[in-house]
């Protein structure tokens, strides 16, 4: 006997499974979440699936205690939409940065609409000048210019001197402000 893998059935239950958590949850969006879980749960434990059995219902209960142990787990957590209860537990980082993410935000919102694009692709997403380039539709020299005056106005909001140490939490956050070593205009 010789039994497709039970893999490429699995897309064809996709709309019953998604009918069937819509049933449980109540709600489209829930009913979405649980479907990809359990999806995820069936797809890493495919080897116990045992071939000749109905692969719809063992998708199915998948399907249900993964609706049902997200309930019990709801039942736990306690709902915070404003942040209170968070706020309370999180602990400040150790370290002593010089820049908040909320004076970085703040200052690059200032920045023309150009220049917060190049920093973002040059800076930020890490394209060279020349891809930035061509996805803007602008001359390599035209990213460059964008990049450094962008650079500049940060560090002036910010009232960084120029050979201040950047303490930075992230990687992204801190590559938009230092100048790359290749920029030259």
């Amino acid at each position: 006997m010789n039994d497709p893998d039970p893999r490429f059935a699995l897309l064809d239950h996709l709309p019953a499974m998604r009918g069937f958590a819509t049933s449980l949850t109540r709600d489209s969006v829930a009913a979405d979440d649980v479907v990809q879980d359990a999806v995820i749960k069936a797809w890493t434990s495919f080897d116990q699936f045992q071939p000749g059995t109905n692969l719809r219902a063992w998708l199915f209960t998948i399907l249900r205690n993964t609706f049902y142990s997200s309930t019990r787990k709801s039942g736990r957590e306690v709902a915070d939409v404003d942040g209170v209860h968070f706020g309370a537990l999180a602990e400040k980082p150790a370290h002593d940065g010089r820049l908040q993410m909320t004076d970085f935000r703040s200052a690059f919102a200032q920045l023309p609409d150009e220049q917060r694009e190049a920093l973002l692709l040059v800076g930020a997403s890490g394209f060279s000048y020349e891809e930035a380039a061509e996805m803007c539709g602008v001359a390599v020299g035209t990213i460059k210019s964008r990049t450094g005056r962008g650079r500049q106005r940060l560090a002036e909001l910010m009232q960084l001197e120029d050979e201040e140490a950047l303490e930075m939490t992230d990687d992204a956050t801190l590559s938009v402000l230092t100048a790359a070593k290749a920029t030259t205009f």
